[in-house]
């Protein structure tokens, strides 16, 4: 399928599940996933109306997204390293994959070094995998909410994660229904903290993730097709 029609299928996705989880279509938030894309194919998908992009990599951003159109929105959502930091919080408008403390801080420091007020997510690991990123304990990441929000330059906004590669349907609901639950609770424990994104749900997931709560999907494959990792 071309574009428009993986737009159109992605659509349809989008309002079936939402419909199950009682939300309007355009309630749900869709970031196209540019890793490994090429400047052109991002400014195709640019042209058909996406304005929300998400990178893995901060240099593979850099490279992509410098100089590109103003009302386009660039979030990082790969697992960031601290020397990493400053570019991030140079090029991007949000950080979704904080899971510590020491890199909030150095997003902070940046973020005041270049003047802005810099959005995060906080990422929760709720598969309890090893290979991924994320905090492990509600202890740890309560702890850290804490210190972030001594952080004057960090704004936070969300909570993101990415659910189990194996174990079946339950096991990825059981996560982003994790990850729904902790929203609420650091709602009801940080009311100060204006949270309004959940950040959950892939291609291969998504509507089990919108069904279970997400605002905010994050598409690559289903929008751009197959990876070329050569």
């Amino acid at each position: 399928m071309g574009l428009i029609e993986n737009i159109g299928y992605i659509n349809s996705k989008v309002a079936d599940a939402a419909k199950k989880a009682a939300k309007k279509p355009e309630e749900i938030k869709v970031m196209a996933v540019s890793k490994t894309r090429s400047i052109e194919e991002i400014e195709a998908v640019y042209n058909a109306g996406f304005r929300l992009f998400g990178e893995n990599r901060v240099q593979e951003a850099v490279e992509k997204f410098t100089g590109f159109h103003n009302d386009a929105e660039l979030h990082i959502i790969g697992h960031l390293q601290s020397n990493k930091a400053k570019a991030a919080a140079r090029i991007a408008g949000c950080v979704q994959s904080v899971d510590r403390i020491k890199i909030a801080r150095y997003l902070d420091r940046y973020a005041k070094e270049f003047g802005k007020n810099l959005e995060i997510y906080l990422e929760y690991n709720t598969s309890g995998e090893d290979s991924k990123s994320g905090f492990r304990s509600e202890e740890e990441y309560f702890r850290s909410i804490d210190e972030i929000l001594e952080l004057p330059n960090l704004r936070i906004k969300g909570l993101m994660t990415i659910g189990p590669l194996g174990g079946g349907e339950d096991a990825v609901r059981n996560a982003f229904a994790y990850l729904k639950k902790l929203f609420e609770l650091t709602r009801e424990k940080y009311p100060e903290i204006n949270l309004e994104e959940l950040s959950m749900g892939m291609s291969s997931d998504f509507p089990i993730a919108i069904e279970e709560g997400a605002t905010l999907v994050r598409i690559g494959t289903l929008l751009f097709g197959p990876r070329d990792y050569r």
